[in-house]
């Protein structure tokens, strides 16, 4: 399991005073960095080998600015080529959003997917979501 810590900014909320919905992929986004590394430490455009094939995320509860937010970050069902990673962001002890995102190895030349390699699956394994 990976943990990623942000600090919401006041720009983060909305009229009604709480984190809007939009700010959540791009905090999960964030926080999917170190899956990110697995596959390709130097996280340089080039040669990049992953693409965004779903995403999906409820909202459990209302989120503020000005109070930390935890995002928890783990590995679901692994495919041939694609897997899952699924997050969760907690303010104060509670669970304020839920995500799953379907991310598939790829190569970019021949737009195809390609099978996620052995070694990857298993540090993949290792990572393993926690409920």
């Amino acid at each position: 399991m990976f943990y990623y810590e942000v600090e919401p900014r006041f720009s983060d909320t909305d009229a009604l005073g709480h984190i809007n919905n939009t700010v959540y992929p791009v905090w999960f986004e964030q926080a999917r960095t170190p899956v990110f590394r697995i596959f390709h430490p130097s996280l340089t455009p080039e040669g990049w080998p992953l693409i965004l094939a779903r995403m999906e995320i409820d909202l459990k509860a209302q989120c503020y600015w000005a109070t930390p937010v935890e995002v928890r970050s783990g590995i679901g069902k692994i495919g041939n080529s694609s897997f899952e990673v699924i997050q969760e962001a907690w303010q104060n002890g509670a669970l304020v959003a839920r995500g799953v995102t379907v991310l598939i190895h790829f190569d970019y030349e021949t737009q195809k997917s390609v099978p996620v390699p052995d070694e990857i699956r298993n540090q993949l394994t290792g990572h393993v979501f926690e409920e």
